[in-house]
């Protein structure tokens, strides 16, 4: 194993300490040991406040989208390791300014356990609380049990939409209605081309073969619905979008966003040799493409490979991608 680390034990502490070095001026930690992170800038007075959590090892996802115009606060748990309830009740406490929280975060049986009892607790405090599960990857699940969904790059555009919407000063139920209504929207579909390695593992989590691709890959390792003979890059996007539109159709004169996500060690290069098949796919079939996001928005450590994600437009949607945010890792003019 070569990675850059210190001990491994201390992998997510000393990330989390890089980052505050880095970007304290937006980001403060509320407690001792630094896994409850917010905004360090005054949000809006009456604005609904929005946490997530989850385990280390996907930055920029979690804790790379709290900031102006998305989120508030973030809980951070261990490498691929949900936080505990207790952490975030304190960050649920550390956002709320008496309009009350969303609880905005990836469908994980760990995460929904400990967020149930934290919003739980809230409540004894007269927090009010809302939770919205994001269930994006198609390959997890199939559609006639969409419930079952994992979380995975769709987070992103569930972010900004709720940010955005919570800055338009509106209550926490209509605020996790407009999240809602995205995240029916949101596709998203991933391919494997080597594993990754959790530090304190130190060995890979799994093993795809060299001459093969896992075609569903979960962001933790979770198995892949297909075993692919490596194939060229149209040939992979082709495979990934016949699921995608088989899944969400889409019609002639619609417009999507479309998120190119880089899962770790994959070339910014490879990335928009991807988006480049996925722009010809949709614009044959007479679909516009708004606001294309092509980069590492949601990763597994070095783990090789991309996700395609593919987000239905209405106009309010596209007026909430267009608000300005400013986060350590995602900022946007408004266009």
């Amino acid at each position: 194993m070569k990675k850059i680390i210190n001990n491994p034990q201390n992998f997510v502490t000393e990330t989390i300490e890089g980052i505050l070095l880095a970007y304290g001026d937006r980001l403060r930690a509320v407690d001792e040991d630094k896994r409850v992170l917010v905004n360090n800038r005054p949000g809006k007075n009456g604005r609904v406040g929005i946490v997530t959590a989850g385990g280390s090892g996907h930055l920029p996802v979690f804790l790379g989208y709290v900031g102006d115009g998305m989120l508030d606060g973030c809980v951070v748990g261990n490498v691929f390791a949900s936080p505990s309830a207790k952490k975030m009740l304190e960050a649920i406490k550390a956002v709320d300014n008496g309009q009350g929280v969303l609880c905005l975060y990836g469908n994980y049986g760990g995460d929904k356990m400990n967020f149930n009892l934290a919003c739980e607790n809230a409540d004894f405090d007269d927090i009010m609380t809302r939770q919205v599960l994001v269930r994006d990857d198609v390959a997890s699940y199939p559609k006639d049990g969409q419930e079952n969904r994992r979380g995975v790059a769709g987070l992103v555009f569930a972010y900004k939409i709720a940010g955005a919407a919570a800055d338009e000063l509106l209550p926490l139920e209509e605020v996790a209605q407009i999240t809602e209504d995205a995240l029916a929207n949101i596709r998203t579909m991933g391919f494997a081309l080597s594993s990754c390695i959790v530090p304190e593992v130190g060995k890979p989590t799994f093993k795809v073969a060299a001459d093969q691709l896992e075609l569903g890959m979960g962001i933790h390792g979770e198995p892949g619905i297909e075993t692919h003979a490596m194939m060229e890059a149209d040939a992979i996007v082709d495979t990934v979008m016949q699921k995608l539109l088989a899944d969400m159709p889409l019609e002639s004169g619609q417009e999507v966003a479309v998120m190119v996500n880089g899962l770790g060690a994959t070339p910014l290069e490879e990335l928009m040799i991807v988006y480049r098949r996925v722009h010809k796919i949709l614009t044959a079939q007479n679909i516009s493409i708004f606001m294309p996001h092509i980069g590492e928005f949601s990763t597994s450590m070095e783990m090789a490979g991309c996700s395609i994600t593919l987000f239905k437009l209405t106009e309010q949607f596209k007026k909430y991608l267009r608000t300005p945010a400013s986060t350590p890792f995602y900022t946007n003019e408004n266009k």
